[in-house]
């Protein structure tokens, strides 16, 4: 049930930060990790530092950019610790557990955690579906990584132990995945400017709210090919112009 859940940890700095993960995943039974563009990989200190979860960082898969790591993913959930003036849809650590293992019972989902310092960019989290932010001490608000996949990880392992499994749906909705909103929300955007919607300079806060519409609306492929077909005809063509 936890082999489709992938742990993508985003430009991490600290080498001794990935074994960590790596770590706290292999405790929870978690074993696909992505790591896009980390500082210093492969490292003794990662190696230390993952005590005996060795093999979760031998076969960690290196990507260059989120968009890859996330390519065939269903669902996208990106760990936030604040506020962002567009308000994403938002779990705690237990609701994100019960979505994502509903879902992963159909093809992958990824759990995104971004830098130390900075964590993940407005760009990176127009990637996700929804936010996870884990409650803490207002006073004192500081997880470090390791701390904060290591919260997520135990509410998914238990998560698994609390539930029952489910028969598989016939027929049930199947989401377009990453790749297949991504292209849609660049034909989106070149629709919009080329019928005189918005202007390309001043578009990005627009963008990122219907972003957030269509996150939340979780269309089939069959739903994106139409919303494409309707997007070519208001530019009047049959076909988007690929950007």
């Amino acid at each position: 049930m936890l082999d489709p859940i992938r742990i993508v940890l985003v430009e991490t700095s600290h080498p001794g930060n990935i074994g960590a993960v790596a770590r706290a995943m292999k405790n929870m039974c978690l074993s696909r990790l992505y790591l896009v563009r980390p500082k210093v990989f492969p490292s003794a200190e990662a190696s230390a530092r993952a005590s005996g979860a060795d093999d979760l960082l031998a076969t960690a898969v290196q990507c260059d950019d989120l968009p890859q790591a996330l390519r065939d993913c269903r669902l996208v959930v990106g760990a936030s610790a604040r506020l962002r003036a567009v308000h994403w849809p938002q779990f705690d650590p237990r609701a994100c557990a019960a979505q994502v293992l509903s879902e992963a019972r159909e093809g992958p989902v990824a759990l995104v955690f971004g830098r130390e310092s900075s964590g993940l960019s407005n760009d990176e989290l127009a990637l996700c579906h929804y936010l996870v932010h884990i409650p803490s001490n207002p006073d004192y608000s500081s997880l470090n990584l390791a701390m904060a996949v290591q919260v997520i990880s135990y509410e998914l392992n238990m998560a698994t132990r609390q539930r029952p499994a489910s028969p598989d749906q016939e027929g049930a909705m199947q989401p377009a995945d990453s790749l297949a909103m991504e292209r849609f929300h660049r034909h989106l955007a070149q629709a919009l400017v080329e019928v005189g919607f918005s202007d390309p300079k001043q578009q990005e806060k627009l963008l990122l709210r219907l972003r957030r519409l269509f996150a939340r609306a979780r269309p089939e492929q069959d739903e994106l090919n139409i919303l494409h077909g309707i997007l070519s005809a208001c530019q009047g063509r049959k076909s988007m112009r690929r950007p």
